[in-house]
């Protein structure tokens, strides 16, 4: 007895030490992926001007007002949210639209369609952008707002279509049949119906595509023309290092408007098992 008690000792040291092993190297792996946010967020209060120095020279909160001042800034911030809600609410009506026609119903070539519908999100981000600018071309559309609305709606359905028919798959199929017997008709169905069960997952997919919209650069960069999103303001800012604070208090700020619709469409789902869908 004594003998096969001792001999659980060491497996429980070794189950110990493999777990602390495996918590530092989360925390590790955390703060690999966090710590360059750590730096930009310090450094948006630093003193310094001219550019990043060690320790910080001290504490302030004079850039954000100065950035708020700026005329370029504050328009590039529209200009992003603007084309951010319009490609969010294109995504959400054509991303629903798609998952209620590719759902329940098998005819052949759906998989190949559920294939392009998920395609856009898929490929790197400059091969999305030089198409996109070579068939503007050819069609003769100039680049402008309405190029960068177009050009980010076609990957924010995928993230809206992926969170609906997700749903969908959870959504009994007896509550339709019950709701067309009393009489109900398809619009009234899917109002009663069908909406509501998927309303959360509609919005959480809304969410996530404002978010990848509001900070996308690769594809806009082909699409945007002279138009300067935040993103794109952020990347010329690079080459001006005496603007160092107002970038970071920017760039902070970006952070914080892409990270609240994420950990809202976080909450709307995590007791759920549908798809959150995944960033370009």
């Amino acid at each position: 007895m004594n003998a096969g008690v001792e001999s659980r000792k060491p497996d429980r040291r070794a189950r110990s030490g493999a777990g602390w092993g495996l918590k530092l190297a989360a925390w590790g792996g955390l703060f690999f992926m966090h710590a360059p946010i750590l730096v930009i967020c310090m450094y948006a209060f630093n003193t310094e001007q001219s550019a990043f120095s060690f320790p910080l020279q001290g504490f302030t909160l004079e850039w954000f007002g100065a950035a708020w001042a700026r005329e370029d800034v504050r328009a590039a911030i529209w200009l992003s949210l603007k084309i951010a809600s319009l490609a969010t609410l294109i995504a959400m009506a054509l991303g629903t639209l798609a998952a209620a026609a590719l759902y329940r119903r098998q005819f052949f070539g759906k998989e190949g369609i559920t294939l392009l519908f998920i395609l856009p999100i898929a490929l790197p981000g400059i091969v999305t952008g030089i198409a996109l600018l070579s068939a503007f071309k050819l069609v003769g559309m100039q680049s402008g707002v309405l190029t960068i609305v177009i050009g980010h709606a076609t990957f924010c359905i995928v993230v809206v279509y992926n969170n609906v028919i997700a749903r969908f798959r959870r959504t009994s199929q007896s509550l339709v049949e019950a709701s067309m017997d009393l009489g109900a008709d398809p619009f009234q169905t899917f109002r009663y119906v069908i909406l509501p069960n998927i309303a959360t997952a509609l919005l959480a997919g809304g969410m996530l595509a404002f978010a990848l919209s509001f900070d996308e650069i690769i594809v806009t960069t082909f699409t945007a023309g002279t138009e300067r999103t935040l993103p794109i303001w952020l990347l010329n800012q690079l080459s001006k290092p005496r603007d160092t604070p107002i970038t970071n208090v920017v760039a902070m700020g970006v952070m914080l408007l892409t990270m609240l619709p994420i950990l809202g469409a976080y909450y709307l789902t995590r007791d759920t098992d549908s798809v959150a869908g995944s960033g370009k």
